[in-house]
């Protein structure tokens, strides 16, 4: 999402009067920084030439803008970065103490169980995007970015203050945890930046030890090829067979690592989000979304990010689910799943019955 506005008026705004609209308009945080680029763009750099990215080659394309934003937006003065809860209330069944509670039924990553952020979130941004023009005296350039623009969002948020990096690279916000979606508006207009949040991790490791997959190779570093996020969502082939038992019954992505931080407890929900919340899909029955044809797939994830897996993709995951949590009950659905027109959903139906029958036959000598 990228859009530009420009108008002459008035006064150019101050940071407090932007703040001041950024949460009457429902956003969580509102911080500014200058329009340098992060001093972490080398390392972002070579994260993309060590192929830590996988096939995310989005994230290769344009990458020398996010090393130069004035590429992006000629004679940009400032970034305004906002931070979007989508915290979820406990009790929840997708709390990690539960997670081997039913295993006839799948885990989908807490943002997932929303409305599509991005079309969640479009109207708030340009309402304060159009309030912003009407505010300044003179021609001046907005352009704003909810997660797709060749920008270092998270480094730019973590300048102007929203929050410092975690061991498990994700932004962390005293007030917010971890559960929040950053959008930025790049401007032309000049604005104060704010303090840089300094890290308050401190000698806490719990993402590193709670990741499924050894993803976080180290603190701060991420072998995304690894992440059960990227193998579920990002990967469009095959998932490499030695990662597949550690997803679980993981089916869209993977909050272990987020879940277990403790700057969640000080979380609160989010009034932008809240209204978006899909509750039908915190833990859906695996048997039954085998069995969706192309119709049954749009329909029920309709306008959530789960669309961006295809049909194909997701039942691969949930073949994969049922492989690791899956009882003798599921073997007729992965059968019929072999039959599948899509290769791909065969070949992870065909390893989950195997799976599954492996399982059996373990239990019964014992």
């Amino acid at each position: 999402m990228a859009d530009k506005w420009s108008v002459s008026h008035a006064v150019i705004p101050s940071k407090e009067q932007i703040r001041k609209i950024a949460l009457k308009l429902g956003f969580d945080a509102c911080g500014f920084t200058g329009a340098e680029s992060p001093d972490t763009y080398p390392n972002y750099v070579d994260w993309i030439n060590n192929e830590k990215h996988g096939r995310m080659e989005y994230l290769r394309r344009h990458s020398e803008k996010k090393g130069d934003m004035d590429k992006v937006l000629p004679g940009i003065k400032s970034v305004i970065s906002l931070a979007i809860s989508y915290q979820i209330p406990k009790p929840s069944n997708q709390s990690l103490e539960n997670k081997e509670s039913s295993p006839s039924r799948g885990l989908i990553a807490r943002y997932a169980r929303h409305e599509d952020y991005h079309d969640a979130l479009k109207k708030p941004l340009e309402d304060l995007c159009n309030q912003l023009t009407r505010l300044n005296d003179k021609d001046h350039r907005h352009l704003a970015y909810l997660d797709t623009g060749p920008i270092m969002e998270r480094d730019l948020a973590q300048r102007a203050g929203l929050g410092f990096v975690g061991k498990h690279t994700n932004l962390i916000n005293r007030s917010l945890g971890n559960w929040f979606f950053i959008a930025e508006i790049l401007t032309t207009l000049s604005l104060e930046p704010d303090e840089p949040e300094r890290n308050r991790c401190g000698t806490c490791t719990r993402c590193l030890q709670a990741c499924p997959t050894d993803a976080i190779e180290a603190p701060f570093k991420l072998d995304a090829r690894k992440c059960i996020s990227y193998l579920t969502i990002e990967l469009k082939g095959s998932i490499p067979e030695a990662l597949r038992p550690a997803i679980g019954n993981r089916i869209f992505g993977c909050d272990d690592c987020l879940e277990v931080c403790p700057w969640n407890r000080f979380a609160k929900e989010g009034a932008l989000m809240k209204r978006f919340r899909k509750n039908d899909l915190e833990t859906p029955d695996l048997i039954h979304l085998l069995g969706m044809d192309h119709q049954t797939f749009k329909s029920t994830f309709a306008g959530t990010p789960i669309l961006r897996s295809k049909r194909k993709g997701f039942l691969r995951n949930v073949c994969v689910a049922l492989g690791n949590t899956g009882t003798r009950e599921a073997i007729p659905s992965l059968e019929q799943a072999c039959m599948d027109p899509e290769p791909l959903i065969a070949e992870h139906a065909e390893w989950a019955i195997e799976r599954i029958k492996s399982r059996i036959t373990k239990l019964t000598s014992e």
